[in-house]
């Protein structure tokens, strides 16, 4: 049975990236709000989670008002899927008009610094278009870390369509992407993580939106291994095409304290510039899942 239904995900994945490429952009958009609309409609556990998890966002929000959120956050988080499926075929030209950075010249000065940069990024928008910028419109290639999905060959058509787009991917299981990451940076490399989430042993505490989640060490503990530059970016969404970001300023590597008391710091200041751009843009987060600790619990 499991095979059977890995081969289906990976049969409609594959449809997907072969037939939504091929869809007029306006077809493509009108398809996904489509299928947005159908799922939101259902109001399965994954809305519910979105709606949940957006309730802690904007607590002042009223059940209207939430179910608005979560139906704009489904629609757009078909956009991220209908945008990643063509993005191999897009114009590379296109990620420089489609994207617009604020303070752009944070991540050319850090590049230009030599030290190597860590962009650390939430689940916003369109992180693979955020990356298409920098290898298309920056100029730049860099690193990355991917979750192994399942099936495996789903996992290597992810794999094959990030490269495709100029970025380096590593597989997260296995222990060695670390090492690698470290490699890369000393290099005067840059490397970009998605890094919202982490619900394992070595998640850092962090409060957000007023309770406590965990987010991964990594950024930290790499800026403090290599001395590489850490900035945190956000993104949300335009009208299509149109999508925005923003570069933060440096987090830096605190004088005093112990590694640890420096990596719950450092990954804390990230956890407060990933709040900023998801208060102002709450649609555009693809929280689909279990965050705080204390839902985490509820479910044990």
């Amino acid at each position: 049975m499991g095979n059977g239904r890995d081969r289906l995900v990976d049969g409609l994945y594959g449809l997907g990236w072969a037939g939504v490429k091929k869809l007029p952009e306006p077809a493509a958009a009108a398809l996904g709000r489509r299928i947005a609309d159908t799922v939101w409609k259902r109001r399965g556990k994954s809305v519910l989670r979105l709606e949940s998890n957006l309730a802690r966002v904007v607590p002042d929000a009223g059940p209207e008002r939430l179910r608005a959120l979560s139906q704009a956050g489904m629609r757009s988080y078909m956009r991220y899927w209908m945008e990643s499926f063509r993005l191999p075929a897009m114009d590379p030209q296109r990620f420089g008009t489609d994207v617009t950075m604020k303070d752009e010249h944070i991540l050319h000065e850090a590049l230009a610094s030599g030290r190597g940069v860590i962009v650390a990024l939430p689940h916003l928008a369109n992180w693979d278009l955020a990356g298409a910028w920098v290898t298309g419109h920056v100029g730049v290639p860099f690193t990355t870390v991917a979750e192994r999905l399942k099936p495996e060959s789903l996992y290597d058509r992810f794999v094959a369509y990030r490269q495709s787009l100029g970025m380096e991917v590593l597989p997260h299981s296995g222990g060695a992407a670390f090492g690698t990451l470290a490699r890369r940076l000393r290099a005067g490399g840059m490397i970009c993580l998605v890094a919202d989430r982490d619900l394992s042993a070595s998640g850092v505490e962090v409060d957000f939106f007023g309770a406590t989640a965990r987010m991964p060490a990594g950024p930290a503990l790499l800026a403090q291994q290599t001395g590489a530059v850490l900035l945190p970016a956000t993104l949300h969404y335009g009208d299509a095409p149109k999508m925005y970001g923003r570069i933060h300023p440096e987090v830096e590597v605190p004088g005093t304290g112990t590694r640890t008391e420096r990596t719950a710091a450092m990954t804390q200041a990230l956890a407060d510039a990933f709040a900023s751009g998801i208060a102002e843009h709450p649609e555009d987060w693809h929280m689909l899942q279990r965050l705080w600790l204390d839902d985490l619990e509820e479910r044990a």
